[in-house]
């Protein structure tokens, strides 16, 4: 059997790497009818979609089409609005010693693209850049998440629904999978994922010299400013912190407030999660998704635990149940920083809340824990602002809101070092998939 597979990755490499020439020279018409039969495929499955993803991470099913099948058609849709003018050469003016001559960038595809889907947002995290690597004119070799494994297969059925082999195939499998396709000479890898599985990713692309976008995470900080509305700061920190369970790279991994603000915060906080994921005083399980699996649980439990014998005090939630991997959503206070939750980025529903007196307390350690992949500042006073910006680096940051530079396809969204490389969305990520090819054209002899 595996044996086979091995035979069968090999016969599909072979095909696309065959495909390219013809891959390359299709036209913004061509590549945008592969788009929409994307998009048909999609439409087709979305009953599907939802019911998998329930199955898998309990996510509700309404909310499941609203965000990871909306998230997927929208980099569709922006692709097929867009391609035609992404597509053209993009012309630069020459130097003045070389007026007179033609120079431009040509936008061609890399060739043979690994894409490795998450386990968090199985679906929207697998179809979003895969639109991008189909609009830029590429093959595709996909594996979707093991660990989710009916978004798996619902992804496996749409993908042969709306491609021949040749242009964007998919297998299903766990780690030895993983290890046989990262064999292959592809031409670029495309992983979302964790840090630890990153550094991996990125050395077995080393060994054909492969180009690589990595989507990773971090410990991203929310930073509150005083004189800021405390309920609508407090809503936005909590929906940021708890949507998937905190099993989400964007997620508010700890909020920095003031420490005149702390109590009044922690109390606006308690409520609205009370508000979000309670009834009569009881969790409402089918609003919060469960935990991965039984080794991310007992990691995520194993961060609370240890910030309680260290010293902190679990303001609200704690409860556990392993039955089902259910953690309630959990708020610490007095978290000391050299606790396991302050030093690895939590991804699950922990909010801890820090305290500040002064604001370089804030920017010395969250620029000694490396360069998140968001950072969230809540403030009305710009030179706050700014002094974060100056003294802190992420891959990207929303000002007084949370996720936005994400939702707006016009900015690239990525991260940098330790949260990732390259940047993805709209047009950034039809380039980012696409070699940028310098032309200079010699000017015919008068």
């Amino acid at each position: 059997m595996q044996a086979n597979l091995k035979s069968d990755i090999e016969r599909i490499f072979q095909l696309q790497r065959g495909e390219r020439a013809a891959l390359k020279a299709s036209t913004a018409a061509q590549r945008c009818a592969r788009l929409r039969r994307l998009r048909e495929a999609i439409v087709a499955h979305i009953d599907q979609i939802a019911e998998a993803l329930y199955l898998d991470l309990r996510k509700a099913r309404e909310g499941a089409r609203n965000t990871e099948v909306v998230s997927a058609l929208d980099e569709i849709d922006t692709a097929l609005a867009n391609l035609a003018q992404w597509m053209e050469d993009e012309a630069v003016e020459p130097s003045p010693h070389f007026k007179g001559n033609q120079t431009f960038i040509r936008y061609e595809p890399r060739g043979v693209v690994l894409l490795f889907g998450p386990w968090n947002f199985p679906f929207s995290l697998v179809f979003a850049p895969l639109a991008q690597i189909v609009a830029a004119g590429n093959a595709c070799i996909v594996k979707p998440n093991e660990l989710q494994p009916h978004t798996s297969a619902v992804t496996a059925r749409i993908i042969r629904a709306a491609f021949p082999e040749q242009e964007v195939a998919v297998f299903e499998g766990g780690v030895p999978l993983a290890e046989q396709l990262l064999e292959l000479p592809v031409d670029h890898i495309f992983f979302t994922g964790s840090p630890a599985v990153g550094k991996r990713i990125m050395a077995a692309a080393a060994r054909h010299l492969a180009t690589v976008t990595l989507e990773l995470g971090g410990k991203c900080p929310a930073i509150v400013d005083q004189g800021v509305d405390l309920v609508r700061t407090a809503s936005m920190v909590v929906a940021a912190r708890f949507r998937n369970a905190g099993q989400l790279c964007l997620s508010v991994d700890h909020v920095w407030v003031p420490e005149s603000l702390r109590d009044p915060f922690v109390q606006v906080a308690q409520g609205v999660i009370a508000k979000m994921f309670y009834a009569d005083g009881h969790l409402v399980k089918e609003r919060l998704p469960h935990i991965v699996d039984a080794r991310n649980f007992a990691r995520v439990l194993g961060y609370i635990d240890d910030a309680v014998a260290r010293g902190a005090r679990v303001a609200c939630g704690g409860e556990r149940d392993p039955v089902d991997l259910t953690i309630d959503p959990t708020i610490l206070v007095d978290v000391p920083l050299d606790a396991k939750v302050m030093q690895e980025e939590i991804f699950g529903p922990i909010l801890p809340v820090l305290t500040y007196t002064s604001l370089d307390q804030v920017t010395d350690v969250v620029d000694a824990g490396g360069k998140p992949l968001a950072a969230y500042i809540f403030s009305p006073d710009q030179a706050f602002i700014d002094e974060v910006l100056l003294k802190t680096s992420s891959g990207g940051v929303t000002v007084n809101g949370v996720m936005m530079h994400y939702a707006e396809s016009r900015l690239p969204f990525g991260g940098v070092n330790g949260s990732g490389i390259g940047r993805y969305k709209g047009l950034a990520g039809f380039r980012e998939l696409s070699n940028g090819r310098s032309v200079f054209v010699q000017a015919a002899p008068a």
